[in-house]
């Protein structure tokens, strides 16, 4: 029905629980990498950005489309040194989450990415991104207080924690 280089809608016709035939559409989109960048002081990137669909300015861990030439854990330095100019020695996949999956396919890598070093950043010419760090701390508390609304950083945000705490 429709296609562009990151997604692709479908229309399925499929048999419904109740036994009933029915369509269901679906969004096939490419994978998606998010990175918690952690200072060693445990001080977080988060990206400022527009959304558009939602038409919601908001603070995101880095994150972008992954890029199936790549693999996730190179898509996930890319979009770290194009979002910030930062790369990382150290790093640490903190799993898999289904971003939206009643009606997309889509699958996001997560990681942690310590050891930081500075350089330049080159983020893509439709993003205008502003850059900020925090402890960790407080942004867990600004996701919890819902001025983080975005799920995959919700997500990432966590499992880092966790992560560090030496929890499941």
């Amino acid at each position: 029905m429709y296609r562009s280089p990151w997604l692709r809608l479908r229309e399925d016709q499929v048999l419904r629980p109740n036994g009933q035939p029915g369509l269901y559409g679906v969004v096939e989109m490419v994978d998606a990498v998010g990175v918690v960048a952690l200072t060693d002081d445990e001080r977080v990137y988060l990206v400022g950005q527009h959304r558009y669909p939602t038409d919601h300015y908001g603070w995101e861990i880095v994150a972008g489309y992954g890029d199936p030439l790549e693999g996730p854990l190179e898509s996930a330095r890319r979009e770290l040194r194009e979002e910030t100019g930062l790369s990382a020695d150290e790093w640490t996949p903190l799993g898999i989450c289904h971003l939206s999956n009643s009606v997309t396919d889509q699958v996001g890598h997560l990681f942690l990415a310590r050891a930081l070093s500075a350089g330049e950043a080159a983020p893509d010419e439709t993003e205008a991104l502003a850059v900020r760090t925090l402890p960790l701390a407080e942004a867990l508390g600004l996701a919890q207080s819902g001025q983080i609304v975005q799920a995959f950083s919700l997500v990432g945000l966590y499992r880092a924690w966790h992560h560090l705490r030496g929890g499941v």
